[in-house]
C-alpha cells in the first residue's frame, strides 16, 4: 500500500521531513475519506432502504441508537486516538526503544478499552434480560456497537500515514455492512437489526487492524501504565464527550423531550450533513502525520493557516450546495414522508464551515501542540449553549429548537478555536524571538 520507502510515510528511513507533493496529500485525503468515513458512502445506498423500510418512527429509534454508537465509541477510546496517532512518528523515530514503547502504549490502551467495552456488553445483556423500553435498548446496543468498533488499532495506521492500508481494511467492513443490511433488513424490519448489522461488519475490520499491528510490532505489552494514560486522557475525553453530546450524540439526549417521529425527521437531514462533514474531517486526519513532523518547525503555523483556509473554503461551497439541493436530496434519498426535513436540512447545512474549523484545529493542530486545555474549553462553551437549547426544547417541544441550538453551539466553538489557534501561534513566535543568540568570541587583532 505504500508509495514511499524513505520514511516520510512510515517509521523507517530518514526522509521524515521531505515535503509531500500536492498529489500525495490529495491522495491521502481521498483514502481517509473512503476508509475512516466510508460508512457515509455506504449510507448513500443504505439510507433510502432504511428510511423506506422503517419509516420516520423507526428511523428516529435508529437515530437514538446511532447517536449512542458515537458516544460508546468515544467512551471506549477516550477520544484520544488523534493524540496517540500524533505520538506514533515520535516513538518510531527512536530506533532503539520504539518497539518497547509502542507495545507498552498498545497494552495500556487495550486494557482500558477492553474493560469499558466489556461493561457495555454486560449492561446490554442485562437490559435485554429484564426487557427495558425500546429506546433504552437502542441506547445500550448503540453504546456496545460503538465500543466494539473502538477496539480497532486503526489509530496506529493513521499515525504511520498508512492511509491506503486503513482504507482497505475499513472498506471490507463497509461492504459487509452493506451486504448484511440489504439482505436482512427487508426480512426483519427492525432498528435493532440495522445496529446488529453494523456490529457484525465491524468484526473483520477490527480483526484486520489487530493482525496488521501484531505483524509489525508483535504482541502488546502487559499493561503497567494505564493509570498514566487515563490521567492524560481526562481533559481530552471530557471535551470530546461534551462535543459528542451536542453533536453526533444529540439524538440520545433529546430523546427525553422529543418523540421518535421528530427525531426521525431531524436524523434525515443530520445524516446528509454528517456525511459531507466527515469528508471534510478527512483533510485533518490526512494531514495529522505531516503536521506532527512539522511540529517543531517555524513554518508550522503558516502551513496550518493555509490548509485551514482552503478547507473552510471547500466547506462553504459544500454548505451552499446542500442548501440549494435540500428539497431534491430529501425527496430522492428519503421519500415524500420526510418532506418536513427539508427546512431542518437547510438550517443544519449552515454548520459545515464552523464544524470544519473545529474539526481541523482539534484534529491536525491542537493534538500536535498537545493542547488539551484548548480542546476542553471549547467543548465547555459548546455544551453551555447546547444546554440552553435543551431547556428551550423542553418548553417549545420543537425539533427546530434543537437544530438552531446546534448551529449556535458549533459557531461558538469554532470561534473559540480560531482565537485559541491565534494565541498559540503568537506565543510560539514570541518564544522564538526571545531565544538568545550564540555569543561568538571576538578574535584578537
Amino acid at each position: 500500500m505504500h508509495r514511499r520507502t524513505d520514511g516520510a510515510r512510515g517509521p523507517g528511513g530518514g526522509g521524515a521531513h521531505s515535503k509531500p507533493s500536492r498529489f500525495e496529500v490529495l491522495g491521502d485525503i481521498a483514502l481517509v475519506s473512503f476508509g475512516r468515513y466510508g460508512q457515509y458512502i455506504v449510507t448513500v445506498v443504505t439510507v433510502p432502504l432504511i428510511a423506506r423500510v422503517l419509516g420516520a418512527h423507526g428511523l428516529g429509534l435508529l437515530a437514538i441508537g446511532m447517536s449512542a454508537y458515537f458516544i460508546g465509541s468515544l467512551v471506549v477510546d477516550l477520544g484520544v486516538t488523534q493524540f496517540l496517532s500524533a505520538r506514533v512518528p515520535e516513538i518510531n523515530a527512536r530506533k532503539d526503544t520504539r518497539f518497547r514503547e509502542m507495545n507498552q502504549l498498545r497494552g495500556d490502551y487495550l486494557a482500558i478499552r477492553l474493560a469499558t467495552a466489556t461493561l457495555f456488553g454486560v449492561a446490554l445483556a442485562v437490559a435485554f434480560a429484564v426487557r427495558v423500553p425500546e429506546a433504552a435498548q437502542m441506547v445500550l446496543l448503540g453504546l456496545f456497537v460503538g465500543g466494539f468498533w473502538s477496539l480497532s488499532e486503526d489509530w496506529l495506521l493513521i499515525g504511520e500515514g498508512r492511509f491506503g492500508t486503513s482504507a482497505a481494511y475499513q472498506s471490507i467492513g463497509r461492504l459487509c455492512y452493506l451486504g448484511l443490511l440489504v439482505g436482512l433488513l427487508p426480512q426483519l424490519p427492525n432498528p435493532h437489526v440495522a445496529l446488529l448489522c453494523l456490529l457484525l461488519s465491524s468484526v473483520p475490520t477490527v480483526a484486520l487492524t489487530w493482525w496488521d499491528a501484531w505483524r509489525r510490532y508483535g504482541s502488546p505489552a502487559r499493561p503497567r501504565y494505564y493509570g498514566v494514560v487515563l490521567r492524560r486522557s481526562v481533559p481530552v475525553f471530557v471535551s470530546r464527550l461534551l462535543v459528542t453530546g451536542y453533536g453526533q450524540g444529540a439524538a440520545t439526549l433529546y430523546s427525553a423531550v422529543l418523540d421518535a417521529v421528530s427525531l426521525g425527521l431531524y436524523s434525515a437531514g443530520d445524516r446528509l450533513v454528517r456525511a459531507v462533514q466527515s469528508l471534510l474531517d478527512a483533510i485533518g486526519f490526512a494531514l495529522l502525520p505531516r503536521m506532527a513532523r512539522r511540529g517543531d518547525h517555524l513554518g508550522f503555523w503558516r502551513y496550518s493557516t493555509q490548509a485551514l483556509a482552503v478547507t473552510v473554503a471547500v466547506a462553504a461551497l459544500a454548505s451552499a450546495g446542500v442548501w440549494l439541493a435540500a428539497p431534491l436530496l430529501i425527496r430522492l434519498v428519503f421519500g415524500a414522508e420526510f418532506a418536513a426535513s427539508t427546512g431542518l436540512l437547510r438550517i443544519e447545512a449552515m454548520i459545515l464551515p464552523a464544524t470544519t474549523v473545529t474539526s481541523f484545529i482539534t484534529t491536525a493542530i491542537l493534538p500536535v501542540r498537545q493542547d488539551t486545555t484548548g480542546v476542553l474549553i471549547g467543548a465547555l462553551l459548546g455544551t453551555l449553549v447546547a444546554i440552553g437549547a435543551l431547556l428551550l426544547t423542553v418548553w417549545t417541544r420543537s425539533v427546530h429548537t434543537l437544530v438552531y441550538g446546534l448551529l449556535l453551539a458549533e459557531i461558538t466553538v469554532a470561534t473559540w478555536h480560531l482565537l485559541r489557534m491565534r494565541f498559540l501561534a503568537r506565543r510560539d513566535h514570541a518564544e522564538a524571538d526571545t531565544v538568545p543568540l550564540p555569543i561568538v568570541p571576538r578574535k584578537e587583532t
